[in-house]
């Protein structure tokens, strides 16, 4: 789930975990398209300008494991655990139709089909079953709402907002409503 990006004309592509092992590896999250990748795009920056480049990667069972220059042990990995990684937008090519990066949904406004504001998308998610758009009204606890053409049927990132069609008992409200019988 890549975060709210540090700027505009940078995507974040990675995250760095928990330390791996005792010799400075790290576990990493790809963010990008063809997760191996993210290895290609050369230098990665943190929001904070430290640069950081992968000298190697490797598949784990549900990320990747990474050597990067300038880190030899356990403990400067674990000051690493939790950063997010960077690279300047024009190294990514175009979003071909009908994608988009995750940094050009956060922020944008999300109204109903009638033009009534739901809030702002605040995260896209991505839970194994495919993206979901994390909305945050102005009251309440978030939104998630699935992120595919027939639920957000129109995202106009130039006028920033998103429309989104739920689907009847997506978004209703359960208060009122009975508890399951035992």
């Amino acid at each position: 789930m890549p975060p709210r990006p540090a700027s505009s004309d940078r995507v974040c592509v990675a995250r760095i975990g928990a330390p791996h092992g005792v010799r400075g590896e790290v576990r990493l999250w790809s963010f990008t398209s063809d997760p191996s990748a993210v290895a290609a795009y050369g230098p990665l920056t943190a929001a904070d300008g430290r640069v950081f480049e992968i000298a190697a990667l490797r598949p784990a069972k549900d990320c990747f494991v990474a050597r990067l220059k300038g880190v030899a042990d356990r403990d400067a990995a674990e000051a690493l655990r939790n950063l997010d990684l960077y690279v300047p937008r024009e190294t990514l090519a175009p979003p071909g139709e009908d994608e988009f990066y995750h940094a050009d949904l956060i922020g944008l406004l999300a109204v109903d089909t009638a033009g009534t504001e739901m809030g702002t998308v605040i995260a896209v998610q991505n839970f194994g079953a495919g993206d979901i758009l994390e909305i945050a009204p102005k009251r309440g606890e978030t939104l998630l709402v699935p992120f595919s053409k027939a639920v957000v049927p129109v995202v106009d990132i130039p006028g920033g907002r998103v429309v989104v069609d739920p689907p009847p008992g997506l978004l209703d409200d359960e208060e009122g409503v009975p508890p399951p019988s035992s």
